[in-house]
């Protein structure tokens, strides 16, 4: 069996945007999937997030979890999520 993907989908927002890079800079083989409107982003087995690397994109300061839900309506897999950053994996 392959390994499960999993990850955000992120609105074209510039918070959305730039947390999108923060994914592509923290988590190898990521796929982005660009539908226009949304992305939907892909990583094997676990995907990761950090706040303080979202702000660097960003230029400014980040509140999670409310931030990333604004900019996320839906996702992949099992999502844990705090203060500092977010992880996605496998069920």
């Amino acid at each position: 069996m392959g390994t499960v993907r999993v990850g955000p989908v992120l609105d074209r927002s510039e918070q959305g945007i730039a947390i999108a890079a923060a994914i592509r800079e923290l988590n190898a083989d990521v796929q982005m999937i660009d539908h226009g409107a949304y992305v939907r982003v892909l990583a094997p087995s676990a995907c990761i997030v950090r706040r303080a690397v979202i702000e660097r994109y960003l230029g400014r300061a980040v509140e999670l979890p409310s931030d990333l839900e604004t900019a996320m309506p839906s996702f992949q897999g099992v999502l844990t999520i705090d203060r500092d950053g977010a992880q996605w994996r496998e069920r």
